[in-house]
């Protein structure tokens, strides 16, 4: 059993140097609570605070992401990445509503049986929004514990993880879960950062493994390298004699699930086969320079190829097509990659065309 020293440490620490002035720290309801824990996944916080704040005032609780469209809620996700979390969310909020009569779920079993909650999320919103005592293991809390104690290993490998969240749930203390949750998260993200650690600040320092090793960015262990995959295709910006241009919206699964991007082909020699799929002719079309966007497994290089179009014979579903002006505001969510190719449309028209 480890030393309680630990978390009074922590607590201590948090309270004089804490951060307790974040946004979803204002009001801990469930719901904000849920919301913000999902946003900064893999996200700064810094990063959050605008998206949250935005997103709180069109959704303030969650019957209102419950009976929202999916594209309003995209919208409102546009530029903060990993769209499966906003799918999720809102898959989450009409279950909620649902199964739920509307009341956010209590018990760290019933969170982790909605989409896009698991282990550390639901302990997060247990211990910070319900008072409930419970162990979380974001990246942050597993750097703190890599180093605290010198856990070699990548964490993602399953003998990391188990011996993690082992030490996660024995560091836990019986009372302040809120506090404490809070407070390791702060700690990881504020002075055991991944790289130049203050450890001279770190109110952990005297008993920490890494430091006494004097390699704390040694912890935790790098994920083994593997070559990127790399996938190629070409963004078919399709643009009409008004100068609007063609977004398709992505199935609700899958890459880009439910954005509304660029039709694409594999090469040039299905430029004029997927326009004519579309129900138009393709009548002359400019390649633009080549560009990479990273996902986490792969990387996509693709070519945009600006094309006019003239109308023919509808041959498949406008229900999933629509036609965009780049003068105009955009109200529905896109890809990272669209919505920069639509701020260079958008500049490249403005001499010539005026706003509608």
């Amino acid at each position: 059993m480890v030393s309680a020293i630990f978390s009074e440490q922590l607590l201590c620490w948090f309270d004089q140097h804490g951060r307790k002035d974040l946004p979803w720290q204002q009001n801990k309801d469930p719901y904000r609570v849920w919301v913000s824990e999902i946003m900064l996944q893999q996200t700064q916080v810094s990063t959050v605070i605008p998206y949250f704040q935005r997103f709180m005032a069109r959704f303030p609780d969650i019957s209102s992401l419950a009976k929202a469209p999916l594209d309003d809620v995209l919208q409102q996700w546009t530029g903060l990445g990993y769209y499966a979390r906003a799918r999720n969310l809102h898959r989450s909020a009409q279950l909620v509503c649902t199964e739920h009569g509307g009341v956010f779920p209590d018990t760290q079993e019933q969170l982790m049986a909605l989409p896009g909650i698991g282990r550390s999320t639901a302990g997060a919103i247990c211990a910070i929004a319900l008072d409930k005592r419970a162990a979380i293991l974001d990246g942050n809390v597993k750097r703190v514990l890599a180093r605290y104690h010198g856990i070699d290993g990548w964490p993602g490998q399953t003998s990391v993880a188990r011996q993690l969240w082992e030490l996660a749930e024995q560091h836990t203390p019986a009372q302040h879960f809120g506090d404490y949750t809070q407070a390791i998260m702060d700690l990881g993200a504020t002075l055991c950062t991944r790289s130049k650690p203050a450890c001279s600040q770190c109110p952990l320092s005297e008993e920490c493994k890494a430091l006494a090793e004097g390699t704390p960015i040694r912890y935790p262990g790098k994920k083994p390298h593997r070559q990127q995959p790399v996938r190629q295709c070409l963004f078919l910006v399709i643009q009409n004699p008004a100068g609007e241009v063609l977004l398709q919206q992505r199935p609700v699964s899958g890459l880009w699930g439910g954005l509304w991007v660029f039709p694409q082909c594999d090469h040039k020699g299905e430029i004029e086969q997927t326009c004519n799929s579309l129900g138009y002719r393709a009548t002359d079309w400019e390649l633009l320079p080549g560009r990479r966007h990273s996902f986490s497994h792969y990387h996509l290089d693709y070519q945009p190829a600006l094309i006019t179009v003239q109308p023919q014979q509808q041959v498949m579903d406008t229900s999933a097509l629509v036609w965009y002006n780049p003068q105009s505001t955009l109200a529905v969510g896109t890809a990272q990659p669209v919505r920069q190719l639509l701020q260079e449309l958008q500049e490249r028209q403005q001499p010539n065309q005026s706003t509608r």
